[in-house]
C-alpha cells in the first residue's frame, strides 16, 4: 500500500512545464486519460454524492458546448490523450449526446471511448449510443434491493436501471462494468448478490471504496467498507479470488478472477490502496474547469479560452501547466487531508 501520509503535495517546485513532449508532471507521470463531464445534473440523488434537496448546478449557458469540448479534445489528443470517458452528473441527461459521441468516436488518435451512467435512461438510449460508436459502458449500481436502492439514491428507479442493463446487452454492448460504492453499515449485504448478478451476465463488477466526495460531508473512514473485507466475503462465497497480473499499472482497479473461471471482479480502493503514484488522468468539468485530480482543491478555468479566439498554443500551455502542477497524491490517509471544495456531481465521476 502506498502511504500517502508520506506523500507531500508540493507541485512544480518552481520549475516550468515543458513545452513539448508528452503530458508529464514533476513526478514523470505521463497523462493519456481524460474524463469529460457533459453535465453536472443528475436524475437520482445518491446520499454520498448529492444533497437530498437543492444543490448548485451550472447554468446551461455556462456548460461547455459540443464545439468547445471538441476543440479542447483536439488539442488534448495532440498532447497524447488517447482515452476518453464521458461522465456527469448523469451524462444521458445531456441533449443530443449521441451526436457528441459520434464526433468523438470518429476522431483520429483515440484508442478508447467510454461512458459512465446510472442507467435510469439507458433503456431508450442504449441503441442510439451503440449506433454512435460507443462500445464501453460503466453502470452505477450499488444494490439489487429496491428499498436499499431507494435509501441510497432517494429515488425508486431500480427497475429502470435493471431494464437499462438488459437493453445495453441487447443493443450489442459486450464491455460493461458495474460500479458499486461500498459503504459500511449500508451495502455489506449487497456484495455477494451483485457479484452473482454480474457473473450471470458476463459483466465485470467493480467495488469502489466510499470516498470523501459527498455534498453533505457524511464521509468518515469508519464508514468505508474495505477492499480486503469484500475479497474475504467473495472468497467465502465463490472460492479464493486469484489476483490478475495488471496489464496496465496505471489503471485504478485491482482485478481478480473467480476460482471457477467465471468472470472477473475489480476493486477501486482509493482509501486502503491508493494508486496516486500511477495516476494518468485529467478531468474536464461541465463548466470548463481542468482538474489534475478528483480531490484537487485548485483547477484551471479553460472555458474562456475555449469560447474565445485563443490559439491552440494558449490552450496547450494551459493544459501542460495544469498537469505540471499535479500533486503527489490526495492524502486521504493523512491528518492534513482536505476534501475538494466541489462535490462529486460537480466535478465529474
Amino acid at each position: 500500500m502506498q502511504d500517502l501520509v508520506q506523500l507531500a503535495p508540493p507541485l512544480s517546485n518552481g520549475q516550468v512545464a515543458p513545452e513539448s513532449g508528452p503530458l508529464v508532471d514533476t513526478l514523470d507521470r505521463i497523462h493519456d486519460n481524460l474524463r469529460i463531464s457533459v453535465t453536472d445534473r443528475c436524475n437520482i440523488r445518491c446520499f454520498y454524492c448529492m444533497p437530498e434537496q437543492g444543490g448548485e448546478f451550472t447554468p446551461v449557458s455556462k456548460i461547455l458546448t459540443f464545439g468547445e469540448i471538441m476543440r479542447f479534445l483536439s488539442v488534448a489528443i495532440s498532447l497524447g490523450i488517447r482515452k476518453v470517458r464521458l461522465t456527469g452528473g448523469e451524462p444521458l441527461l445531456r441533449p443530443a449526446l449521441p451526436d457528441l459521441i459520434t464526433q468523438i468516436s470518429e476522431t483520429p488518435g483515440l484508442t478508447d471511448v467510454a461512458l459512465t451512467t446510472n442507467a435510469v435512461l439507458l433503456a431508450r438510449m442504449a441503441k442510439p449510443l451503440y449506433a454512435a460508436g460507443l462500445r464501453r459502458l460503466n453502470i452505477h449500481l450499488d444494490t439489487l434491493d429496491r428499498e436499499r436502492f431507494r435509501q441510497i439514491t432517494r429515488r425508486d428507479d431500480l427497475a429502470r436501471v435493471l431494464t437499462g442493463i438488459e437493453a445495453a446487452l441487447d443493443a450489442g454492448f459486450r464491455s460493461i462494468k458495474l460500479n458499486a460504492v461500498a459503504i459500511r453499515g449500508v451495502t455489506e449485504a449487497d456484495v455477494v448478490p451483485l457479484a452473482r448478478f454480474a457473473r450471470d451476465r458476463n459483466i465485470e463488477i467493480r467495488y469502489i471504496e466510499f470516498m470523501p466526495l459527498d455534498a453533505q460531508h457524511l464521509w468518515s473512514r469508519e464508514r468505508v467498507l474495505l477492499a480486503d473485507e469484500m475479497i474475504e466475503t467473495l472468497s467465502a462465497e465463490f472460492g479464493p479470488l486469484k489476483a490478475v497480473p495488471d496489464p496496465d499499472p496505471r489503471a485504478p482497479a485491482t482485478e481478480y478472477d473467480y476460482a471457477d473461471g467465471r468472470g472477473r471482479v475489480g476493486f477501486i480502493a482509493s482509501v486502503s490502496r491508493p494508486f496516486c503514484l500511477n495516476c494518468n488522468r485529467l478531468r474536464l468539468t461541465a463548466d470548463g474547469k481542468l482538474r489534475y485530480c478528483l480531490f484537487a482543491r485548485e483547477e484551471t478555468d479553460l472555458r474562456a479560452l475555449l469560447a474565445s479566439e485563443a490559439s491552440e498554443t494558449e490552450l496547450e500551455r494551459a493544459i501542460r501547466s495544469t498537469v505540471w502542477k499535479k500533486w503527489a497524491g490526495h492524502q486521504i490517509n493523512s491528518p492534513s487531508f482536505a476534501a475538494p471544495n466541489r462535490p462529486m456531481y460537480s466535478i465529474g465521476g
